[in-house]
């Protein structure tokens, strides 16, 4: 460590000592001419004159032993005000003040040996010159102290230790460090996350003009956790942390006006609020502008823009976007249709934990798109999928083990990952469920069971199951027959387009069962099913015609 230029080794007035005051006395010279040419206002020339000036009397007292003006005079050579920006410098005169025991000049050059400041990157020498500050009171280095504990930055990682230097740098009324240990709480560390005690540190640094934790506390407001939940004080302090420019808060807000959380729905100024948040690199907020492109919302459609917000998110590993990437990859919206690009994407999100991406990946491995298919790969993309309570997945699991696909066949599992879709209430499992329990496979049959879970997807205008649904009701399995209710539901599925629907609703108009007798209707519907290559349709409309026949012949003249 640099520690040799002590300032009692400075007082004496040497040749490089004259020449740092010519070079201050030059650099008053040259900054007037610049300012001059460049046109700098009155002010702004007094200005830099007073900062040069103020960095020679900094000098005069640094050099005859004063503490304060050495570290002075390092910020100045650190930032570059009234001289030249020099960090070796600003390190040799931070190093003298600390020799002094300066609070300030020790927070100094652990700064400066954390980033490589004029020195080596040196994270030993950063811990011990912010432990002697923070011995002096510096809530600076206590703060610090505590995020290189937290990041295990030459120390072990200790969140503990690092709650600790958070805790004495809040108490010291450091707004970083209040806000550092909300997250701390909030997070958990391990242990259960403690909202409460986020909210009121978030609230100590909020209060002190803190962006972040405005941003935090907002967070808080609106999903209820540690206080009342509240989209009013939501708003009030992502807009706080918005003004100051903070791009969470930016895009928080976007969401708020995108959702219609506590004030008036406006995709528009939802917009507003992604762009300016998009406009600084903020992941998130680049795949929501993606979004609005997509559907047209606040914006007019185009699929092409947001295609290009997406790949701007996603190259920033944004787990969304790069699903939503796959997808118009897949598709071809606003880029070539192109299943291995779609398939790339699909996996870097499903590496990230996104559970519609594994679902769209295991879709990519079973049906060997952009990929070798490989059903026992799909397997396991719908597991981690379905393991976060992705429905398609769960039914899709069910699927591959009631068929043997990648997996040993077993109805009993299949029963079991249909029963946890259906619980989500997806229509399609429901459905499945259902036949299970009507077939007897993987459960015992039951009939009454088969028919609860046929009516719930029913109910939701699944027309496979209002299809099941009908015949149960006609044959009288599981449910008191009726034939009225049977020609319900298959005239819902009938509407959808359901053959084997429209085929039953003819069979039943066509012998007056649960509906008035007519042969027009049911050949109606026989055609329309035997257009569409029902041969079971196309078998009834021919029998129908000479049913339909022989009554108009044997039918006496009134």
């Amino acid at each position: 460590m640099r520690t040799d230029n002590t300032l009692q080794q400075m007082t004496g007035k040497s040749g490089m000592e004259s020449l740092q005051e010519q070079q201050l006395a030059e650099l008053v010279r040259l900054g007037r001419m610049y300012l001059k040419e460049h046109g700098a206002s009155q002010e702004q020339s007094a200005a830099y004159i007073d900062a040069v000036k103020a960095a020679e009397e900094d000098l005069r007292a640094a050099r005859k032993g004063n503490a304060e003006a050495a570290e002075r005079l390092g910020i100045r050579y650190q930032r570059g005000d009234g001289v030249e920006q020099d960090y070796a410098e600003a390190l040799k005169w931070f190093s003298a003040a600390a020799e002094k025991g300066n609070a300030g000049a020790e927070y100094s050059l652990g700064f400066m040996y954390e980033n490589g400041l004029g020195a080596v990157t040196d994270l030993a020498a950063a811990v011990s010159f912010y432990k002697k500050a923070a011995a002096h009171g510096s809530a600076r280095a206590e703060r610090s102290l505590g995020r290189l504990y937290e990041g295990g930055l030459g120390v072990t990682q200790d969140f503990a230790e690092a709650v600790k230097w958070y805790s004495r740098a809040a108490a010291d009324g450091d707004a970083e460090g209040a806000y550092r240990l909300g997250l701390r709480c909030e997070a958990g560390d391990g242990g259960p996350a403690d909202y409460a005690e986020a909210a009121r540190w978030f609230m100590k640094a909020a209060l002190q003009d803190h962006a972040g934790a405005q941003d935090s506390l907002g967070y808080l407001y609106q999903t209820g956790r540690g206080v009342a939940k509240s989209y009013s004080e939501a708003l009030k302090w992502y807009r706080k942390a918005a003004e100051q420019g903070d791009a969470g808060a930016e895009n928080n807000l976007g969401y708020m006006y995108d959702c219609g959380l506590g004030i008036r729905q406006s995709s528009e100024e939802a917009v507003v609020w992604y762009r300016k948040s998009a406009a600084q690199g903020f992941a998130c907020a680049e795949s929501n502008l993606g979004f609005m492109y997509e559907s047209g919302r606040g914006v007019p459609q185009d699929y092409e823009e947001a295609a290009r917000w997406y790949r701007n998110a996603a190259e920033k590993g944004n787990a969304r976007a790069e699903h939503r990437l796959g997808l118009m990859s897949e598709n071809g919206y606003g880029t070539l249709r192109n299943y291995q690009e779609a398939a790339k994407w699909y996996q870097s999100s499903a590496e990230h934990g996104f559970a519609a991406a594994q679902y769209s990946l295991a879709e990519m491995l079973y049906y060997g798109r952009g990929v070798d298919r490989d059903f026992a790969e799909a397997v396991k993309w719908y597991r981690r999928a379905a393991a976060q309570g992705h429905a398609d997945a769960e039914n899709n699991l069910g699927y591959m083990y009631e068929n043997g696909r990648g997996v040993g066949q077993d109805y009993a599992e299949a029963a079991r990952w249909y029963r946890k879709a259906a619980d989500h209430g997806f229509s399609r499992s429901q459905t499945n469920l259902g036949y299970m329990y009507e077939t007897g496979r993987g459960v015992e049959r039951d009939y009454a069971e088969a028919a609860k879970w046929y009516l719930k997807a029913a109910e939701q205008g699944f027309a496979p199951a209002q299809n099941h649904l009908a015949m149960m009701y006609y044959s009288g399995r599981g449910v008191s027959q009726d034939y009225r209710e049977a020609a319900r539901w298959y005239r819902e599925a009938a509407e959808q387009g359901n053959l084997y629907a429209q085929n039953w609703l003819g069979f039943m108009y066509e012998r007056g069962q649960g509906v008035p007798q007519d042969y027009s209707e049911a050949m109606r519907l026989y055609k329309g099913a035997a257009e569409r290559g029902d041969a079971a349709a196309q078998y009834r409309a021919a029998t129908c015609t000479a049913e339909a026949s022989a009554s108009s012949a044997t039918t006496p003249r009134r």
